[in-house]
């Protein structure tokens, strides 16, 4: 049988593969990747100078040549023809135009498509981690900021769906703005494992030349390089990290998102949208509709979905350089983030105006007889009774009450001096008085004084923590982002030194 590569008479690329593979792939690249292209050239054609691989001279002419490049082509009018296999190869032959085939062969000394590519993924990722980040800070500001606002409006708070206590909407808030934290410190975990350069691994196994690795990743804003080359073009757990945070944190916010849905409800209506952010029924003259919410639960669930997508396509794959984590896949990712992005905007404007109905409230909690816990434990400590007996006298109370459609403070105390009467055999020490201060949701929050509790002064303490943490926070991002700064002018001054060098 005749060997088909001998006669084999087919020219790349086939106009299906075409279509269906490389014009995808080259439009990603010309929307996302232009400036990462562009500096990890540069940075590398600086690396290759510095290190004596290439010449002062012959830096200077490819320098020049990537400058004319970058202010004669326009990325976003390019038209994918399948003349070359991609953007990289499209920037070298237009390089190899400017300065001839040998020249223009040099920039690509000691380096490969497998370790640009990681690199120039890293970049994108890193860039919208960035903007994540700024963001999701200042959701986490705004909340805060809402639950010091809040830290006494008092709500009802809800278990398996029906009204269980009463609490202060800043201390839900809070409640809120630790996990937000928590959050956050997953998506700084995450780019603590993106914050490596791939650069300089080549194919797999590095290079016989004498490169300096260090200084690219210096020079591309990088904490270091990541040590193992093999690492460098399978690794893929930059991009499995980044969304895994960023699924768990709209998984999170998800919850509190259908918690403001149902308070917004009629039946419910503890919660009150302004104007600016509700819409009217086109056919209902009465409706009030809260749909930003609604926007909110769909866009976070979006976020999740898309996020978890990119470690599905990540699932079973091999440990090697491979497609499937690569072009379009990160393409897709970057769906997750611009979803991302509308879901803490639109958060962080809703939970700085959104306020407390106190009269819904406290019919609420006057329906519902929620106070009724602190009357068991305030039996046991005033009273001498066992939890058992002071739970069980409570109950008794809360069910003749509710019963009548009374409330508790106002009518229930005739009901509490019945109930212990027949469960002690003798009177209660408590005046009508004291009873209605004790059932009262005021004191019920009052007196919860333990860490981490409603009162004022467990919840200021919280508060004030949250606030130092905010600002470590806020400091850590704008140390990476001077950092990143510091990099781009030094890499920028480097370049146009190069371009100037005799």
């Amino acid at each position: 049988m005749t060997d088909p590569r001998l006669t084999d008479t087919s020219v790349f690329p086939d106009p299906v593969y075409k279509e269906t593979v490389l014009r995808p792939l080259f439009d990603g690249a010309k929307d996302h990747h232009v400036e990462g292209f562009r500096a990890i050239d540069r940075a590398h054609l600086v690396m290759l100078v510095e290190t004596g691989i290439l010449t002062e001279e012959q830096g200077r002419d490819i320098a020049k040549a990537l400058a004319s490049i970058d202010a004669e082509i326009e990325p976003s009018s390019l038209v994918y023809t399948g003349e070359v296999e991609d953007f990289f190869f499209l920037i070298e032959r237009e390089l190899k135009k400017r300065v001839g085939p040998d020249l223009g062969g040099r920039l690509h000394t000691s380096r490969s498509r497998n370790d640009i590519d990681h690199t120039l993924f890293k970049l994108g990722i890193r860039e919208r981690l960035n903007v994540l980040l700024e963001k999701a800070l200042a959701l986490h500001a705004a909340l805060i900021e809402a639950a010091e606002r809040e830290k006494a409006t008092l709500i009802v708070a809800y278990t398996h769906g029906q009204p269980a206590q009463p609490t202060t909407f800043g201390h839900y808030l809070s409640a809120v703005v630790e996990f937000v934290g928590r959050d956050i410190e997953r998506l700084f975990e995450a780019y603590r494992i993106l914050d490596y350069s791939p650069m300089g691994a080549a194919a797999i196994t590095t290079s016989g030349f004498p490169i300096d690795r260090h200084r690219v990743a210096d020079l591309l804003g990088f904490s270091e390089p990541l040590q193992n080359s093999y690492s460098c073009i399978a690794g893929v757990d930059y991009i499995t990290s980044t969304y895994s945070a960023i699924e768990l944190m709209f998984l999170h916010l998800g919850r509190v998102i259908q918690d403001f849905q149902v308070w917004t409800s009629f039946e419910v209506g503890q919660i009150y949208v302004p104007n600016s952010l509700v819409q009217i029924s086109s056919i209902m003259p009465q409706k009030r509709n809260p749909v930003p919410i609604e926007h909110l639960r769909h866009l976070s669930s979006q976020t999740v979905g898309r996020a978890h997508a990119m470690l599905t396509v990540v699932h079973n794959t091999p440990f090697t350089d491979m497609n499937d984590s690569e072009g379009e896949t990160q393409s897709m990712g970057y769906g997750a983030f611009a979803g991302a992005y509308r879901v803490l905007d639109l958060l962080a404007a809703l939970v700085a105006q959104i306020r407390i109905n106190p009269d819904r409230v406290r019919e609420n909690i006057s329906r519902s007889c929620i106070t009724i816990t602190e009357l068991a434990d305030s039996l046991v400590r005033r009273e001498g009774l066992s939890f058992r007996e002071g739970h069980e006298i409570a109950a008794a109370v809360a069910k003749s009450v509710v019963a009548k459609k009374g409330d508790l403070a106002k009518d229930g105390y005739a009901s509490f001096r019945d109930a212990f009467l027949n469960a002690t055999q003798r009177e209660t020490a408590l005046n009508e008085a004291s009873f209605a201060e004790i059932v009262s949701p005021e004191y019920f929050v009052a007196v919860r004084t333990r860490y981490g509790g409603p009162a004022p002064e467990p919840l200021n303490a919280a508060i004030a923590g949250y606030k130092i943490k905010a600002a470590e926070l806020a400091a850590k991002h704008e140390t990476i982002l001077r950092r990143q700064a510091d990099a781009a002018r030094t890499l920028n001054e480097r370049f146009t030194a190069l371009k100037g060098a005799v």
